[in-house]
């Protein structure tokens, strides 16, 4: 699996930017976050992550 493709679970969302399971949960709830839900399993695509890392750098940026 590239890494175009790897999906990743909350918690290693949770890890990689370093926030509690509730802001990961609100970041998807309000669709900052793309994912996908696979059963009852809810999956992030890796690029989804870069792109919001990406669209926050450019809003901080601006700002």
């Amino acid at each position: 699996m590239t890494a175009g493709t790897e999906l990743l679970t909350v918690p290693q969302v949770m890890a990689r930017l370093q926030l509690g399971r509730t802001a990961v949960y609100d970041l998807l709830r309000t669709r900052q976050l793309a994912s996908l839900t696979l059963g009852r399993a809810r999956r992030i695509p890796a690029h989804a992550l870069t792109d919001f890392i990406h669209a926050r750098l450019d809003q901080e940026a601006a700002a």
